[in-house]
């Protein structure tokens, strides 16, 4: 089927291959690459208010139907329709997170030639490498990152998969089902806040597609210059991320400002992608983020995107577009994946394509 093939990334777009990131590091004099250095950054204002941070969602509370906990469902909402990120603790797959962090930081540590074996080939984004170098001119992120398509299962190409180490193709098989498990549990939460029947927004998700980016940063001794990763929106319906170590760098913009998360150990950081916020006819809202590096340690973390199925119709759900009209244009899912893999980082530009004119 055409659609399966344009999914595995061929003339969809792809990522100019560009210099390793964690090499360059290693061998790094004072002076950074003039493609990394990212001047406009100096004007960014950061907030200082340690008070101020994302909703903690319990997934524990939201699994009972015990009157006390009927507020946690109004707290999703909030977390959903306010912030478009929030942490969720009590999720219940604690063990193959932890599993999966450590073959992470497994696959990073092997040698370049070694991770080489799983480089991206061109016009495609899966495998090891860089992802939305469109120009020769762009601006880079101080980063690299291993992404691979996880679900379903019959798109997986085990030619991107690394073999070292030993465990990384098992492990990263059942954390991909158990995050899936945990996303689809809370698509028919949100259904429910979103006031959809049953089954509504979980027939759009539970055979569609799963991603899964493993991200490497490493320290930069003028860490203040470079981005580890553009300030963008996610182009999907949920997105799962799990931080591997304890090296802060993910902030998102609130009200003009970048607000540093405080990931609690053990959470899974969840946020609104664009395609809710289109599926939600803006009831739910997407929201810019980036990733900044540190001074002396590597961050690494993990992010699982989760896309509608093959062939959904992107666009507004038909009982969410009230009397305003629909905010967002409808696309074919080949056309909407096209668009979101073959532009730069670059705010919430992607999501603006598909605003209507109401």
């Amino acid at each position: 089927m055409k659609t399966e093939v344009a999914i595995n990334g061929a003339d969809l777009g792809g990522s100019l291959p560009v210099e390793n990131v964690q090499e360059l590091a290693s061998n790094c004099s004072k002076e950074i690459p003039h493609r990394y250095i990212r001047p406009e950054i100096i004007l960014d204002e950061i907030s200082t208010d340690d008070s101020l941070q994302v909703p903690v969602i319990d997934m524990e509370k939201l699994a009972t139907s015990h009157s006390k906990y009927q507020n946690e469902m109004a707290k999703l909402h909030q977390a959903c329709n306010e912030w478009g990120f929030f942490q969720l603790v009590n999720h219940g797959a604690s063990m193959v997170i932890e599993k999966m962090k450590v073959v992470t930081e497994d696959f990073f540590k092997l040698p370049l030639q070694q991770k080489m074996a799983c480089a991206q080939e061109p016009n495609r984004i899966e495998g090891y490498g860089q992802a939305f170098v469109v120009s020769e001119d762009q601006k880079l992120d101080w980063g690299d990152m291993l992404f691979l398509n996880s679900l379903p299962v019959s798109q997986r190409n085990m030619r991107f998969w690394p073999n070292s180490p030993t465990s990384f193709r098992s492990t990263l098989d059942e954390y991909s089902l158990q995050i899936h498990k945990v996303c689809m549990s809370l698509f028919k939460l949100i259904e429910l806040n979103l006031g959809l029947e049953p089954g509504k927004l979980c027939s759009i998700y539970q055979d569609g597609t799963q991603g899964i980016r493993m991200n490497y940063y490493p320290p930069c001794r003028q860490s203040d210059k470079v981005i580890g990763l553009s300030p963008h929106s996610d182009g999907t319906g949920l997105t799962l991320l799990v931080q591997v170590n304890d090296v802060q760098g993910l902030q998102i913009k609130k009200s003009n400002t970048w607000l540093p998360i405080k990931p609690i150990p053990g959470a899974i950081i969840v946020n609104i992608g664009d395609l809710l916020e289109i599926m939600s006819n803006g009831e739910y809202r997407s929201i810019e983020h980036r990733a900044v590096v540190d001074f002396q340690i590597e961050r690494l973390s993990i992010a699982a995107f989760h896309i509608a199925h093959l062939t959904a119709k992107i666009g507004p759900l038909p009982e969410l577009v009230k009397e305003n009209g629909a905010q967002y244009k409808a696309l074919g899912f080949e056309e909407y994946v096209r668009l979101m893999l073959s532009s730069k980082l670059d705010g919430k530009s992607q999501l603006d394509h598909m605003r209507t004119n109401n």
